[in-house]
């Protein structure tokens, strides 16, 4: 008769069971990170989100300021300071502007690149989707659901997304109303060239800015894009912004 096989787990498998684990759970999140977006996309065409940083917050029991507010009761004096700041060629790409990515790669230092060329369709993705920090593994992804999220989207509603979901400062203020009241006291339908400049100076660092209280720097470079967008510096014909300036005098 033989002797009846040991079948306990050596010691090495059983080191070997939380390496599994942790892979498995590591690949279960790359598959929710990609799957989820590519489901949840053509539901923002409608439906009004909130982004990871505002669940962070929530979940963190730290206070969220949100007024949404549809593109049209926001004053296109924002939408013109935004585009112009922030991605003066949106209205020409789809969704990743190559072009402005090329220069960055190719001015690139020993450090990595010293600026950066998202555009505000890989910004309302990130905001929606992704995480902030850690962005050489974060911006493959980032530019593939860009680029996904711009054939869903129409342009209009990308900057609605956008303008509702930007971070504006650092007490949980997101979005273009919620930062308007705070900064100026008034709704964002009726922001003027100057108070949109600022609003939109203080979007590349919100925790940092106060559009209410710039700096030297601030003022400098809100006055740069009160005066660019004023002579037309970025391409805004995707956006009809003719119509609501007949509705919000300018």
């Amino acid at each position: 008769m033989s002797e009846p096989t040991d079948i306990r787990p050596t010691a090495r498998a059983r080191r070997r069971r939380p390496l599994r684990l942790l892979v498995r759970i590591m690949l279960g999140l790359v598959v929710l990170t990609v799957l989820l977006p590519i489901v949840l996309v053509p539901v923002y065409l409608t439906a009004d989100p909130v982004s990871t940083l505002m669940l962070a917050r929530w979940a963190s029991g730290e206070p969220v300021v949100r007024d949404w507010r549809p593109l049209r009761a926001i004053s296109p004096n924002l939408a013109r300071a935004v585009v112009t700041a922030e991605d003066s060629r949106f209205c020409r790409h789809h969704g990743v502007d190559w072009e402005a990515l090329g220069s960055v790669i190719s001015d690139a230092g020993p450090n990595g690149p010293t600026r950066g060329a998202s555009t505000i369709t890989m910004q309302t993705v990130k905001n929606l989707f992704l995480w902030q920090g850690a962005g050489y593994l974060r911006k493959p992804i980032e530019i593939a659901l860009a680029l996904y999220a711009d054939r869903v989207w129409p342009k209009r509603r990308t900057l609605e997304l956008y303008l509702n979901i930007a971070e504006w400062g650092p007490d949980g203020i997101f979005g273009a109303e919620a930062a308007a009241r705070r900064d100026f006291h008034r709704g964002a339908a009726s922001l003027t060239p100057r108070q949109a400049a600022l609003l939109a100076a203080a979007l590349p660092n919100p925790i940092e800015r106060d559009p209410a209280r710039p700096r030297g720097e601030e003022r400098a470079w809100a006055a740069t894009v009160e005066a660019r967008a004023h002579r037309g510096g970025a391409d805004l014909s995707c956006l009809g912004l003719g119509e609501q300036r007949a509705a919000f005098g300018g």
